[in-house]
């Protein structure tokens, strides 16, 4: 785990991460960095996100392959473990749902046409996966509010970012032509909402300056 979670992992609410489907790579060839960039211009190489697993299913035929469902207080992220991601894969056979789980994965997106009309799916591929706690729940969901809601001002007021980051929004802004930051605003809202009230952590965000 100490290994995993040494590596860069975004912090993105499921319905942004639902939203998202541009996709590029930094630098040239099959090897290059994947990144999934959001409407708030998170670049996703991994990521990390913490919810209720509510429901598993081995979809596989001739091998495993495990469909998982982990819902957070904004939707849901769909997570894909097969051979590739063995430890993860077996991990989520043994989990009894529902359970809140911590994931540590890579983001995937995939296209389908039907009738002319393309629908683009997102999901992870996770490389860790475990049980956790009601308090690790929580201040995962505060961790994430603020990581959106410092995404959200730099949309708004880039002011003096560094290149890489500027370059990331303007690629968002091309991409998803329109951004309602309100409604994204509002999302980090009803996450929060979610929080017990006596929660560790709760008191350290003035909802009242959002």
């Amino acid at each position: 785990m100490a290994d995993l979670l040494r590596e860069v992992a975004e912090r993105v609410y499921a319905r942004e991460f639902n939203d998202s489907t541009c996709v590029f790579r930094e630098g040239e060839g099959e090897r290059a960095p994947r990144f999934l960039l959001t409407p708030t211009a998170a670049r996703c190489n991994r990521l990390f996100v913490v919810g209720t697993l509510t429901e598993k299913e081995d979809i596989g035929t001739d091998f495993e392959f495990w469909r998982g469902r982990v819902v957070d207080p904004t939707g849901g992220f769909t997570i894909f473990a097969g051979q590739y991601q063995e430890r993860a894969m077996e991990r989520l056979a043994s989990i009894e749902v529902p359970k809140w789980v911590a994931v540590i994965g890579k983001p995937s997106v995939r296209e389908r046409e039907v009738n002319g009309i393309t629908t683009i799916y997102t999901s992870l591929r996770p490389e860790y996966l475990e049980p956790v706690d009601a308090t690790t729940r929580d201040l995962w969901v505060i961790d994430t509010a603020r990581a959106t809601l410092e995404r959200i001002k730099r949309m708004k007021y880039p002011g003096d970012l560094d290149e890489k980051t500027l370059r990331d929004i303007e690629r968002a802004k091309d991409h998803y032509q329109f951004i309602d930051l309100e409604y994204y605003r509002e999302m980090v809202l009803e996450a929060l909402r979610s929080l017990r009230p006596r929660g560790p952590g709760v008191d350290t965000i003035d909802l009242s300056r959002i």
